[in-house]
């Protein structure tokens, strides 16, 4: 189903109010990523306009959004939660992990995530918790010494989706990547940036 952008913010608002009023039985350990995915991250994704059950039916090889991807990284086969396409050229990598994870301050999500991205060639990339949106530039190679924030170009917890949503809408919707919309302010920290290398024409620029 294709939402204007208005109702887009809307399906994400009842997602943020549904997370809110039970935000302590998500952040249990107990609560797996397989609920996340099924419970937020996928209908977050399906109202920015991706078909991420592919519910029109495509062949495998023009499926909008492909779960549990697969790429090689170095000499071993990984799998990215998901990866994002149109047609069926890759546009970015979404990661997931379960609540009971800081994608903040831990190693292992971001540079987990940003190996997956240098190895296929994508030059930006999301880690999400529903609670945590974490967007990283990719184009600098992966070291396991990195610190977390190494890379990162926006940063959002879920109380922010509403207040930044033209930002998140902007960058990726399908709408946006299959139009190349216009030029987005999504980060204070980020220089100008050819997204005609990341997606579609669309540019990152400093506030």
């Amino acid at each position: 189903m294709t939402y204007t952008e208005e109702e887009a913010k809307q399906k994400v608002g009842e997602l943020v109010a549904r997370f809110r009023a039970n935000i302590d039985v998500y952040k249990r350990s107990a609560y797996k990523e397989a609920q996340v995915r099924c419970e937020f991250i996928d209908p977050f994704f399906e109202a920015l306009g991706w078909d991420v059950s592919n519910k029109q039916g495509f062949a495998e090889q023009y499926k909008e959004v492909v779960l549990e991807d697969t790429i090689k990284v170095g000499s071993s086969t990984r799998v990215p939660d998901y990866g994002f396409r149109i047609g069926s050229q890759r546009k970015f990598f979404v990661e997931a992990k379960k609540p009971a994870i800081n994608i903040k301050d831990e190693v292992s999500p971001s540079y987990q995530q940003r190996r997956y991205a240098w190895s296929a060639k994508l030059p930006l990339s999301i880690v999400t918790d529903f609670e945590e949106f974490s967007v990283f530039n990719c184009q600098m190679k992966p070291s396991p010494t990195d610190k977390p924030g190494i890379g990162q170009i926006a940063y959002y917890t879920f109380d922010e989706y509403l207040d930044k949503f033209d930002a998140i809408y902007d960058v990726f919707s399908k709408e946006a990547v299959l139009k190349g919309k216009r030029a987005c302010r999504l980060s204070k920290k980020m220089r100008l940036v050819d997204i005609e290398m990341m997606i579609n024409g669309l540019r990152f620029m400093k506030l």
